[in-house]
């Protein structure tokens, strides 16, 4: 049974279970309109939506905590530890906290760019949740082009970050704004050059079809090793996490294009970032790493496996690495990661032409 089905079913049964309470007081009328079939139709595509965007949640909990633990042990010490189990409640009451702190808006910020900058972020950020399918049987829609429409989501986040720096009128937050700009748009161009590779081996942007394409053959990673390095690196570059989050520099910047967020806009703008993180971990292992595919285990929990190693990587460089200067992001992104995508695409075009998958 695909999520569908299954959502269809507990919303049949609970609109059943109203339905029958409705008649019993006399609304006779309501409780037919509430069994229509169109009702039925919307609030199991609703319904749908919620398991999913609950679970995206529950993962980029997950992955505070993990990285939380993991550079712990990287510190030779144990991270979070004493709220719930392995500390795994600590990321919950840290974001009852900032729930709890007051919002202060700056004296002489734009208002409308200063409030509208990470409803953007978290509103893009969340979107992408819906966008990447865990299975064959659980996403919430299927898109002949997802691939490019997920990546037209993320290049909404540069244009939000400079217009929330801008609107701080704080010279910190302006020059991560642009900090942040610059490296973005510098490095959605190789980004999107790693995927060309996969493309012309599916022939398809549908990301179903391209894990389908892996089952039948083999985990693209091994033909595609390139642009799976590139990509890597630039979703990294993408989710500003060490070594490129100079447009958060704490030792240069305070804390930014976000030093004037405080209260519920910081804490959401953190957890804005690690679904960031979630999705293009995700997306590594839909193009690259067969997806949802493995043995014996249910694709869902073969697709979270995959994606929690991926993150792991995120972190292990975030632990071993050290920021690097903007001048040379940029250099390593045009000069670099550009013509390392072009001898990607003709060794794509070399294995297809040929036949050899």
């Amino acid at each position: 049974m695909d999520l569908y089905g299954f959502t269809e079913g507990i919303v049949r049964w609970l609109v059943g279970i109203i339905s029958y309470f409705v008649d019993w007081l006399g609304f006779h009328g309501f409780a037919g309109w509430i069994e229509s079939p169109g009702v039925i139709q919307f609030l199991t595509i609703f319904g749908e939506a919620l398991i999913v965007f609950i679970v995206g949640f529950l993962i980029a909990i997950t992955m505070i905590w993990q990285e939380r633990k993991t550079l712990g042990r990287l510190m030779d010490r144990r991270g979070a530890m004493v709220v719930g189990p392995a500390g795994y409640f600590q990321n919950i009451a840290d974001g009852l906290k900032t729930f709890l702190k007051e919002i202060i808006i700056p004296e002489k910020a734009d208002k409308k760019g200063y409030n509208w900058a990470p409803v953007i972020i978290i509103g893009s950020s969340v979107l992408l949740i819906g966008l990447i399918p865990m299975s064959d049987r659980f996403f919430i829609c299927d898109l002949d082009g997802g691939l490019i429409f997920i990546f037209a989501v993320f290049s909404i986040t540069p244009f939000a970050i400079l217009i929330g720096g801008w609107a701080s009128n704080n010279k910190y937050s302006l020059i991560g704004g642009m900090r942040s700009a610059a490296q973005l748009i510098s490095y959605e161009v190789p980004l999107l050059l790693s995927l060309v590779g996969v493309v012309i081996l599916t022939g398809s942007l549908n990301l179903g079809e391209i894990v389908r394409a892996q089952q039948e053959s083999i985990w693209f990673v091994i033909p595609q090793f390139i642009g799976f390095i590139v990509f890597l690196i630039t979703i990294v570059a993408e989710v500003e996490r060490i070594p490129f989050d100079l447009p958060e520099a704490e030792a240069e910047l305070v804390e930014g294009w976000w030093t004037e967020y405080g209260g519920m806009r910081f804490g959401l703008i953190m957890l804005a970032e690690y679904i960031r993180g979630y999705a293009g971990a995700a997306v590594a292992v839909l193009l690259f790493l067969g997806g949802w595919s493995g043995p014996f285990l249910p694709p869902e929990i073969w697709f979270l496996i995959k994606v929690f190693i991926v993150f792991f990587v995120f972190i292990w460089i975030r632990g071993s690495l050290t920021r690097v200067r903007i001048d040379q992001i940029l250099n390593i992104g045009w000069k670099r990661l550009i013509p390392l995508s072009m001898v990607n695409i003709v060794i794509a075009v070399i294995i297809k032409s040929m036949g050899w998958l």
